[in-house]
């Protein structure tokens, strides 16, 4: 059974953030669309039990263009809180 370790919330803001960083403030479609991409392949490799307590629920979390942005605030903001010990 796969739990949830310090290093995976870390490793897993680490790479978000960082994309986030990149996509929130660039203007190219091209760009933005490779970070997208990027994103959903990280997500299909990270663990599951991470996976779920960012995704709370929701089945395309982090892979549909439509809600992207809004996917990858919520995920900065839940390991934020998941690392310095909340829920």
């Amino acid at each position: 059974m796969q739990t949830i370790t310090t290093d995976g919330m870390e490793q897993a803001y680490c790479f978000i953030h960082q994309k986030w960083r990149v996509y929130e403030h660039s203007s190219m479609d091209w760009q933005k669309d490779d970070i997208e991409y990027a994103i959903a392949q990280y997500a299909g490799s990270m663990g599951k039990p991470l996976y779920q307590a960012l995704a709370c629920g929701k089945p395309d979390f982090l892979t549909d263009h439509a809600t992207f942005a809004a996917d990858m605030r919520h995920a900065l903001a839940r390991l934020e809180r998941m690392m310095h010990g909340g829920a």
